[in-house]
């Protein structure tokens, strides 16, 4: 069965980077459109990033200029660099994709178990 799974968080300075990436497995057909969100308690999940299997991007203002999604070349594996980061993108941070299973089937919401980002200062 199809499977996300998060990785590349952990602890980091303000003004340091890390990279997320996202690894799909199982079968499938299409990746439509792969995401990153982020949640922290309290807070409604937000939407931090989008790639279209086009490449066509899209980024939340509190993150614009410094964080870029990316996919590999076989669309299978999306990356989330993040740069200049700021005690307020700690947060899990969740990898979710739209994926179509087979022909003539209509594309699935997939989700990661998310991977913990802390940005001390």
């Amino acid at each position: 069965q199809v499977q996300l799974v998060e990785s590349g968080g952990g602890l980091v300075q303000a003004g340091g980077s890390l990279r997320l990436s996202c690894a799909t497995s199982g079968s499938f057909l299409w990746i439509n459109v792969m995401r990153w969100y982020r949640q922290v308690p309290g807070k409604q999940r937000e939407l931090v990033a989008v790639i279209t299997s086009g490449g066509t991007t899209n980024y939340a203002d509190s993150v614009k200029g410094r964080f870029t999604i990316a996919r590999d070349n076989a669309g299978n594996t999306v990356y989330l660099q993040m740069n200049s980061l700021k005690p307020e993108d700690t947060a899990v941070y969740y990898c979710n994709a739209d994926i179509r299973l087979s022909f003539g089937g209509s594309a699935m919401d997939y989700w990661g178990k998310g991977t913990l980002v802390t940005v001390s200062s």
